[in-house]
């Protein structure tokens, strides 16, 4: 059997192994410290954001932003049905309802009308609008422009997930820079890796210093332990600010590899019947953290699931795109504002492997296995 391949394994080397090493010799072993002020002052520089503050995960990053906004039991918080688990927990854990938005066929992200028609209805029932949360997919940003409009207009905090995005833009503007918040993921199969670890960016010292109390377990700042209210021990340790640091630094160059296998599957699926590369028409301000095809089986004469069959036979890493959430047994019963796109997306999807540490070997073998299973159901139709 061959060695797994991975849909994005973590892509580390010797700097990242020079800067944890120096943080370990430092002797900052503990939570906090130079490494985590500096990975924060980095990140809001390369972002454009007047704060930043290091966090244990992307999760965290998006509970307390929402806490920071005031968002707690009674609110309602629109959000992306295209999304993972996380965003919709995040909104859970305040005690909040989530309300799920349908998305845009070409992106697979929150379309504006829906959200629109949405907020219009909600608000002449007289509910409480606690935030708008819209989720980059797989490195591509939503239409902030757009949607940060209609925030405006209903006056709502506008809570950026962005975490599969760094390193894209919107209109020239980097991925974290929309929204009164947002935040980042540094999860292992994201563009760039703390390990595990997220980023919260706003632009208000106020929030910035309220999610840093927060993330300490609210404690108070006298020489004994005192707490006041309920916190939370989300804070990042040092030794992954370094390990952050690193792959800051590398992070255009992951990019541009990523962007190398976004093209060689293009060139790979060019001109096969019913299959067309997820995103692919408009990408030139993606990331390109993961690659997905859309297989329409009539056309193509094979599913999606058929094709993520004969990799996992190789023990090549695929998936289906996300599962909308309302879809999700525990979230089932939310409300939504739906058009069917993210259940065919769901259906028609499949991510393949498109991680910056892949080698020209994993590729090649990916390559192989794809073609000869076209050439299988290419000879299956003509006779």
């Amino acid at each position: 059997m061959n060695e797994r391949i991975f849909m994005s394994a973590p892509d580390v080397g010797e700097l990242e192994e020079k800067y944890v090493l120096q943080a370990l010799r430092s002797g900052w072993i503990a939570p906090l410290g130079p490494d985590v002020d500096r990975f924060e002052q980095e990140m809001a520089a390369r972002i454009g954001r007047r704060c930043a503050v290091a966090l244990s995960s992307g999760t965290a990053a998006l509970h307390l932003a929402l806490l920071a906004h005031g968002v707690g039991p009674g609110d309602v918080v629109l959000t992306s049905t295209m999304t993972f688990a996380a965003t919709a927990n995040a909104i859970s854990y305040t005690g909040a309802e989530p309300f799920f938005v349908d998305c845009l066929p070409e992106s697979g992200n929150m379309d504006p009308l829906l959200l629109k028609e949405a907020l219009r209805s909600l608000a002449m029932a007289g509910e409480r609008i606690g935030a708008i949360v819209p989720v980059d997919l797989l490195g591509k940003t939503v239409d902030y422009s757009g949607i940060a409009d209609i925030a405006a207009e209903f006056g709502i905090p506008l809570i950026a997930d962005a975490a599969e995005s760094l390193g894209a833009f919107h209109k020239g503007q980097a991925a974290g820079s929309w929204g009164e918040t947002a935040i980042f993921s540094f999860n292992g199969n994201k563009i760039m890796t703390t390990s595990g670890g997220g980023m919260l960016l706003t632009d208000d010292e106020e929030v910035a210093s309220r999610v840093r109390y927060l993330a300490t377990q609210a404690r108070q700042p006298v020489v004994h332990y005192e707490h006041t209210e309920v916190g939370f021990n989300y804070r990042m340790s040092n030794l992954l600010a370094a390990l952050g640091r690193a792959q800051l630094v590398r992070l255009d160059e992951m990019i541009m590899r990523r962007r190398d296998h976004r093209q060689f599957y293009k060139q790979l699926f060019d001109g096969v019947p019913g299959v067309s590369i997820f995103g692919g028409d408009t990408d030139s301000h993606d990331n390109f953290w993961l690659t997905s095809i859309l297989v329409e089986p009539e056309a193509a004469g094979f599913t999606a699931n058929e094709l993520c069959t004969a990799l996992t036979g190789q023990n090549i890493e695929s998936r289906p795109l996300w599962k909308p959430m309302h879809l999700q047994p525990i979230y089932r019963q939310a409300r939504k504002a739906e058009n069917g796109t993210a259940e065919r997306l769901f259906e028609t999807g499949l991510t393949l492997p498109s991680g910056s540490s892949m080698s020209t070997k994993s590729r090649d073998l990916i390559g192989e296995t794809i073609a000869m299973f076209l050439q299988n159901y290419e000879h299956a139709r003509r006779f």
